[in-house]
């Protein structure tokens, strides 16, 4: 049958359809009734499902041996989350995070000084990164919630205490900056006890250590607090099943191809491995712990990056060992069909008038065309999300192309023929694309501070915003007598009260309080001369535009209107 049967056939039973849209069971039987046709639909198998179904059979328990426990930081920006593990590992990784705040989640197995293993989260504080603290918090044993004693409670530590509540697991809260002279421990108990997390010394279940990641104090009773909650969880998983996990965070390198953070949940990892993460797969080539070593085996909770993936598995995805390449490959492959039917299925919506309606009216919308690349597939889910929350009703975020990876002579080629607008966060352009940018005068803009992009965001959309009128009351008069004219009308004897009338300036006549008429002054005379303003303490004549009742007694608001230059909330 030829597709414009088809799609005519489709229009008369109400739906709207092209050449690419997907159709659903019921539609194609629809269809066969329609034609008299006989179809048969055969299901592909599905190795996606069957690569899941091998990681979800349940451990016995000869198989369960210890692990060590995965403790997530959590809470509000520059409340000490990353200094608070500086102080337990003994490293300085603050000192090279842009303006001082952690964007992308880090994981590190360390070794504490009582010798218990443990695996550190650190997740970002700012606002703009609730996808990666949800992430921090679903994938957890303990979660330490970090409130500066100084500043209390925040908008971001009352999200992660949401988040840990959500996924259920144990929170121990770590009170920071206890040596500041502004500290207040019981404000911040308080907030606390506010938020149904009832202190020990309050007579409730939940611990908070009091502590200093700039001094070292209280930070082995927070070391001895976590391992108390290990100990009580007695947390077990099967060291010799096939690895499964989940994706922390996922990035494109120069010379080493795709790399992805990882934390095994159960099984261990060798290199060498077959893995799915996501849409990509492949040979497990090389891990290295947090220190940047190669190690050969990763257990249960431990957090290694690998290396041999055929394509960027999106952060927060899970991935799994698999006996050979080609199930790996082929359950890939169904995962980007998945992707693609999904993105055809929300283009191939149903046309309605109230659609059409909506349709017009982005149309209308100003826009800011926008390429965004990042250094790694969480913060590019991070930015596009916080990018694309800036649009309003009038002006609205485009954003043409993303990805992962530096800015190329491609990201160029297609900005210029978008007129769009490059956007690297921790990536920079290659001397080619530099050179491209400079001859087609097209802009590259480059951050490490996610609030700055914003914020520069938000003034480009501002620019874009049509600018607002506002009054500007110039002047209140009274009026003392009115004259008839043959000529011009009713002219209004006036004693200016405040400030001024101009000629052609805008006026309100009030009576009794209630304002009767807005219009324009016509002219303006003071005896018989035509003057351009009168001042306070003057008296003059004036008409009106088109109205001519005016009385004694009646009161003017005179206000001048001009343009003012709008910019988002």
């Amino acid at each position: 049958l030829k597709s414009s049967v088809i799609i005519a056939k489709l229009f008369m039973a109400g739906i709207m359809a092209n050449i690419n849209s997907n159709l659903d069971r019921d539609t194609i039987e629809l269809l066969a009734q329609e034609f008299s046709k006989e179809v048969t639909i055969r299901e592909q198998a599905d190795v996606e499902d069957e690569v899941e179904a091998l990681h979800e059979e349940e451990d016995k328990d000869e198989d369960l041996a210890p692990r060590p426990p995965i403790i997530t930081i959590l809470g509000h920006v520059d409340h000490g989350k990353t200094s608070l593990l500086d102080a337990i590992r003994k490293t300085q990784v603050t000192e090279g995070e842009s303006g001082g705040i952690t964007q992308h989640i880090g994981a590190y197995t360390v070794s504490t000084p009582s010798g218990l293993e443990v695996t550190f989260i650190d997740t970002p504080g700012h606002e703009a990164f609730t996808e990666m603290r949800a992430r921090g918090a679903q994938v957890t044993d303990i979660a330490v919630i970090v409130v500066a004693a100084d500043d209390g409670l925040m908008p971001q530590t009352i999200e992660a205490i949401n988040h840990a509540r959500a996924a259920g697991v144990t929170i121990v809260v770590a009170l920071n900056k206890i040596d500041k002279d502004n500290a207040d421990q019981d404000r911040a108990l308080r907030q606390l006890a506010e938020q149904d997390l009832l202190p020990e010394s309050w007579g409730g279940s939940i611990g908070v250590v009091p502590c200093s990641a700039i001094t070292g104090q209280g930070i082995d009773d927070l070391l001895e607090r976590m391992a108390l909650e290990a100990e009580v969880l007695d947390l077990k998983a099967n060291h010799f099943a096939k690895a499964s996990g989940t994706v922390m965070e996922a990035n494109l390198s120069e010379g080493r191809g795709v790399t992805a953070t990882v934390l095994v949940q159960r099984g261990s990892m060798a290199v060498g491995d077959i893995l799915l993460a996501g849409s990509g797969y492949g040979r497990v080539r090389q891990m290295l712990d947090w220190r940047g070593q190669a190690v050969s085996l990763a257990g249960p909770s431990h957090a290694v990056e690998i290396t041999g993936l055929s394509e960027l598995p999106g952060a927060g995805s899970r991935f799994h060992v698999v006996d050979d390449l080609k199930q790996a490959a082929s359950a890939a492959a169904q995962r980007q069909h998945k992707t693609r039917e999904k993105e055809l299925a929300a283009r191939n919506t149903t046309t309605t008038l109230a659609s059409l309606f909506s349709d017009l009216a982005e149309s209308k919308k100003k826009e800011l065309r926008l390429i965004i690349k990042t250094d790694a597939a969480g913060s590019l889910e991070v930015v596009t999300k916080s990018l694309n929350d800036l649009s309003t009703d009038e002006v609205k975020v485009s954003i043409i192309h993303s990805g992962v990876g530096c800015v190329t002579t491609g990201d160029v080629s297609l900005a210029e023929a978008s007129d769009a607008i490059i956007l690297g966060f921790h990536v920079i352009a290659d001397p080619k694309a530099r050179r491209a940018a400079d001859e087609r005068n097209v802009e590259i803009n480059t951050y490490t501070i996610i609030y700055e992009m914003l914020d520069e965001v938000k003034q480009a959309l501002s620019g874009l915003l049509d600018p607002e009128t506002v009054q500007e009351v110039i002047g209140h008069a009274e009026v003392r007598a009115t004259f008839r004219s043959s000529k011009v009308g009713t002219i209004a004897g006036l004693y200016i009260t405040d400030g001024q009338v101009v000629r052609d300036c805008f006026m309100r006549l009030t009576r009794d309080g209630v304002i009767i008429h807005e219009g324009k002054v016509n002219t303006l005379r003071r005896f018989k001369e035509t003057v351009r303003e009168v001042r306070a303490g003057y008296e003059c004549g004036l008409t009106i535009e088109d109205w001519q009742d005016v009385r004694e007694g009646d009161l003017f608001e005179f206000y001048q209107r001009r343009k003012q230059a709008r910019s988002l909330a």
